[in-house]
């Protein structure tokens, strides 16, 4: 359990319970139940063979369920070569306080896998996945009432796609199956718009904080997003789906950092185009009409509006946390700001919105892919027509009424009946919404908390809290 002592003093896991300390000093639980909550219920460790080229090569894995208040558990799994226990147990924790803020019905859980995937070819990867998979299951620690994985660092839909064809293997004729994992392709069980979700949160929870115009004077903002300036760090899946709806909603991305270097617009970067010039050239630098940064550690501490860390834990630190000029932090990565950090930020007056809760969209969505398998049925497809006609029926009364004729292009738009990606969206956005709403009510309420971060462990707490207290196991 190795932890950077340059960047601080805690490990990611020993930071995640320093929060969780602050904010259960506030709360007036039992010391047991609130012992129960902190802790990592099981936590599995694996080496398992596998033979690459003409070698056999043992991996090391891992596979932690923190918390078995509501099952099944849930929770990522990377492949990473920093991947180690610590690691894994923080993830998992923060996965059991991001379900219960967004009130998603699953305890945390995590998995890793530790190695770099690009040292690996597709037939490699696969062995890899299915052999981690089938020690999962020798174990019981997957199934779709028992542990739900789904992809995060330096994983996708290919490798969900081999979890849920080697759990099948094990459990013909389970008519779940689909359920036992999350983020699969959408031909295979998965979901529209799981791809975007943790970015589509990360926008939906920023765009509902600058809303407030008395949080936003504060800070010597005006509310909303449109014109401000945005800073990005990292552009894979969460990085770029974020700064696509920033960008989109008009605020201004001007600069973003990524593996190979950072690049830097006054007037703006089109994350698209960016994206497209990484895809043709593999690096950002030299990208047409920006800028090159020396140092893409730099992007950090120059003056913007909003960050958005989006890389790895571990981003902000003691080190450089009092020359960060953001007025607000989106932690879309896990862990990006140490604790050390995060108290120079807030006595800088510095905004945070923290990880647990932004990037939710992610396992918001994946709640609403394992619903779907479990009812066997795509969302839409039972009322979609039948809302559709009702709706022409209506705009065709108003029309006889008011002697107005409407567009096709209007009609269209008014008529039109849900789609499955239609439904996702909606029930993400009134998800992070309404958490962010539980979230501020905390905040501005209880005298004893002073930033969000707090705030949203002390609304985790309580409803994990209220879980155990139903079971009667607690006073």
């Amino acid at each position: 359990m190795s932890v950077d002592k340059s960047k601080s003093k805690y490990s990611f896991y020993e930071s995640v319970e320093l929060y969780f300390d602050k904010a259960a000093s506030t709360m007036r639980y039992d010391a047991g139940l609130l012992d129960q909550i902190k802790a990592c219920n099981s936590v599995y460790q694996m080496r398992f063979p596998v033979r690459i080229k003409n070698k056999i090569q043992v991996i090391e894995s891992y596979r932690v369920q923190h918390s078995h208040h509501k099952l099944p558990t849930k929770g990522g799994i990377r492949f990473s070569s920093k991947v180690n226990q610590d690691e894994v147990m923080a993830l998992a924790a923060l996965m059991t306080y991001k379900c219960a803020i967004v009130d998603v019905p699953f305890g945390g859980a995590k998995g890793g896998v530790k190695i770099s995937p690009s040292k690996y070819n597709e037939d490699q990867l696969e062995r890899i996945t299915r052999r981690y998979t089938t020690e999962l299951i020798k174990k019981n620690f997957i199934g779709p009432g028992t542990d739900v994985p789904a992809p995060d660092y330096g994983t996708g839909g290919r490798e969900m796609s081999w979890i849920l064809d080697t759990y099948q293997t094990f459990n013909y004729g389970d008519i779940n199956a689909m359920g036992c994992v999350t983020g699969k392709p959408v031909g295979q069980g998965g979901i529209r718009g799981r791809t975007e979700a943790t970015g589509l949160g990360v926008f939906y929870g920023t765009r509902e904080a600058v809303s407030y115009e008395e949080d936003m004077a504060a800070l010597g903002l005006t509310t909303g997003l449109k014109g401000k300036t945005v800073i990005l760090q990292g552009l894979g899946n969460v990085g770029y789906w974020s700064a696509k709806f920033f960008h989109d909603a008009g605020a201004k991305i001007i600069a973003i950092a990524e593996y190979h270097g950072a690049i830097y617009n006054k007037d703006g970067l089109n994350p698209d185009k960016v994206l497209k010039h990484i895809k043709k050239t593999g690096k950002i630098v030299k990208f047409p009409g920006a800028e090159t940064l020396s140092e893409r550690k730099d992007v950090l501490t120059m003056k913007c509006d909003i960050l958005i860390p989006a890389a790895l834990e571990q981003q902000i630190h003691k080190g450089n946390a009092k020359a960060i000029k953001a007025k607000i932090i989106c932690e879309a990565a896990n862990g990006p700001v140490t604790p050390e950090a995060d108290a120079i930020l807030n006595e800088k007056g510095v905004m945070v919105l923290p990880d647990m809760y932004l990037n939710a969209g992610g396992v918001t969505v994946s709640y609403f892919e394992w619903l779907k398998n479990l009812s066997h049925v795509r969302f839409g497809r039972m009322d979609k027509r039948f809302n559709q006609g009702a709706n022409e029926r209506m705009v065709d009364l108003v029309e006889k009424l008011t002697g107005n004729k409407l567009t096709d292009r209007q009609k269209n738009t008014i008529t039109k009946g849900a789609d499955e990606i239609d439904l996702v969206y909606s029930g993400l956005e009134e998800t992070m919404v309404s958490a962010y709403r539980d979230i501020r009510a905390v905040w501005k309420k209880n005298k004893k908390i002073d930033d969000l971060r707090t705030a949203a462990f002390h609304v985790a707490i309580s409803k994990v809290a209220q879980s155990y207290q139903a079971l009667g196991i607690f006073p």
